[in-house]
């Protein structure tokens, strides 16, 4: 690996998370993407099943400080291709010294011997993400043979405005969220995303660590929809208290939205989505937030104009094939 004179290459483990927490609040405010992450967020996040620090991540380290830090993370299922995800992260002071090419490199090559010990009977890509106006990060992915395949809205909306009333149809209960029917919402989730383009099936431990399991879900401010005893749509929603430490406004962000195919059409997912809103400017929320594909298959994208949200940022899916 060639790196600047003085810089040490190694795994990262779960002490630094407060060192690579510093790294991305710094990448925050040059690349205004809006993920701010705390020390326990970061700790969660490096903690997440099926991950080994020891072989899946690398750091890159100028004395005490992390400079940069890559991982990739392997697809808990695959049907028709296998999809490695990954994430990386250069400080703003860094860029420009080949760090992020050797990063990026070290990615492709733990995506490929992923996918060659997972999924080798389908087609194998590495993914990565970034904030369309950062055009150092699609200088160098699309230099790496990377391409871009989908498009993200980052969608904010001020909880100060009003909300519209939605009323919901009849034969249906809308209900906070209840831990008793974790399962139900699990299965639900699973038949709604498996529509969505990249998704893969994750093991229930691992939706878990990324749902309801996870410190940021907010239990109070998300909801069920009941039909005939079963889950028809929910709304799970997030808090992240770095967040509001570093922009001081306290965020609501609505993580994910999805209603059973048969119960489309009847706006229930229009109205969980008001109930949250409402709920959320009434407990001192100042916006909500949420993220959504550009072509979502269900229309989400205009329900969200509708009740208010307009984008604030896009984010741009990039792919490799593992050739």
């Amino acid at each position: 690996m060639n790196l600047p004179e003085g810089l040490e290459a190694r795994p990262l483990t779960l002490d630094d998370a407060a060192a690579v927490a510093v790294l991305l609040a710094a990448k925050v405010v040059a690349d205004d993407d809006g993920e701010n992450l705390d020390a326990d967020d970061v700790a969660e996040e490096l903690g997440r099943p099926g991950l080994e620090l020891a072989r899946d991540t690398i750091s890159f380290w100028d004395g005490d400080q992390v400079v940069g830090y890559g991982l990739a993370l392997a697809s808990h299922s695959a049907t028709d291709l296998d999809r490695v995800r990954t994430d990386g992260v250069v400080h703003p002071d860094w860029r420009g010294r080949g760090l992020g090419t050797e990063l990026t490199r070290w990615i492709i090559d733990r995506a490929r011997e992923l996918h060659e010990a997972t999924f080798p009977e389908v087609p194998g890509y590495v993914g990565a993400g970034a904030v369309a106006t950062n055009a150092g990060a699609t200088e160098l992915l699309t230099g790496l043979g990377f391409e871009p395949v989908r498009y993200y809205f980052d969608m904010r909306r001020p909880l100060d405005q009003p909300v519209p009333e939605v009323q919901l149809a009849g034969g249906f209960e809308l209900i906070p969220f209840d831990a008793a029917r974790e399962d139900d919402l699990r299965e639900t989730h699973f038949e709604v995303f498996s529509e969505h383009w990249g998704w893969s099936r994750p093991t229930p431990e691992a939706w878990r660590s990324r749902t309801i399991g996870s410190r940021a879900f907010r239990a109070a401010q998300s909801y069920l929809v009941i039909a005939d005893g079963r889950i028809a749509a929910y709304v799970n929603c997030y808090e992240y208290p770095a967040d509001t430490a570093a922009t001081g406004i306290r965020e609501l962000y609505i993580g994910q939205v999805g209603t059973r195919r048969p119960y489309r059409g009847r706006g229930l997912a229009r109205a969980a989505l008001a109930k949250v809103l409402a709920e959320a400017a009434r407990s001192g929320y100042g916006r909500g937030a949420l993220g959504v594909d550009a072509e979502n298959p269900t229309g989400a994208l205009g329900l969200y104009e509708k009740l208010g949200f307009s984008t604030h940022q896009k984010y741009v899916n990039y792919q490799l094939a593992l050739a």
